[in-house]
């Protein structure tokens, strides 16, 4: 008889002690509850005690999480239809107001995250223009629009850390116009490049003219320069050499002057034989 009431004891204190531990992770966040008032939230991952039957523990992720909103339609600040399509990255920072702001309930909590972002993401582009939206501007746009969320949504406890617009879909009667403003844009830009690359290339062009000026005037003074060096050291090797023998200098520069005059076979001249060019050419004949 005392064996089966040993063992309904072993059993409920085994039972007992497994109620009474619980565990956190590190991608948890526990709060444990006393009759329904908070007494603890900064748990450690790892084992933890609670009284059975007086104490309750509830767990929430502490990780990133997303929310994907669906899109939406929104008037920019010319009246004109967008739909936005976004989602948000946000994680939970105080879990015990987490808690109290919605009751535990992760759905109330993801509803007015949802109305907070679509109304500042409202806000955002109800103040730009249509182009303003679609264009480079969008990433100061979603900038702003998180950190407007994040200062609101810390009274649920969380942290907006990025939202995203995924898509912004134009209605078909003005997508046309802003394909064409966009194109516009473009072209004025494309023409103001052009002109630019003209401008920058006759200034090339113009300072290349320069410098190949400068460079031939410079090549024609060392020439000359070079061409009188050379005259003057010629006009000196004839001197040294008419000073050493007159007459064979005089024969050699007969000799070519003979050469240049008659070194086409076509040429003709007429002189007197008795010319003294031709003072080396049988000059003692008649002896």
């Amino acid at each position: 008889m005392k064996r089966p009431i040993l063992l309904i004891l072993i059993v409920a204190l085994g039972v007992l002690g497994v109620s009474s531990l619980f565990m956190v992770t590190e991608t948890e966040y526990a709060i444990k509850f006393q009759l329904g008032r908070i007494v603890k939230t900064d748990y450690q991952p790892g084992i933890h005690v609670k009284l059975p039957f007086v104490n309750n523990v509830r767990k929430y992720d502490n990780r990133l999480l997303t929310l994907d909103t669906n899109p939406e339609q929104m008037l920019t600040s010319e009246q004109k239809f967008v739909a936005v399509d976004s989602f948000v990255k946000w994680r939970i920072v105080d879990v015990a107001r987490f808690y109290t702001s919605t009751q535990g309930n992760e759905r109330v909590a993801l509803d007015r995250l949802d109305s907070i972002v679509k109304d500042r993401i409202r806000n955002q582009i109800a103040s730009r223009t249509l182009v303003e939206v679609i264009s480079e501007q969008r990433v100061s746009t979603m900038l702003d629009i998180a950190r407007e969320a994040n200062s609101a949504a810390a009274e649920l406890g969380v942290e907006v850390v990025d939202v995203r617009i995924k898509a912004i879909e134009l209605p078909d009667d003005v997508r046309e116009s802003v394909f064409r403003r966009m194109a516009a844009d473009r072209q004025k830009e494309a023409n103001l490049y052009r002109f630019e690359g003209r401008e920058s290339a006759e200034r090339i062009r113009a300072g290349a003219d320069r410098e190949a000026q400068v460079l031939l005037a410079e090549a024609e003074r060392d020439g000359q320069t070079l061409r009188g060096e050379g005259d003057a050291r010629s006009t000196e090797i004839y001197a040294s050499s008419y000073g050493q023998d007159e007459e064979f200098y005089a024969f050699t520069r007969s000799l070519q002057a003979y050469g240049n005059s008659f070194g086409n076979s076509t040429d003709v001249m007429v002189l007197n034989p008795s010319s003294s060019f031709f003072e080396y050419f049988g000059g003692d004949s008649e002896d």
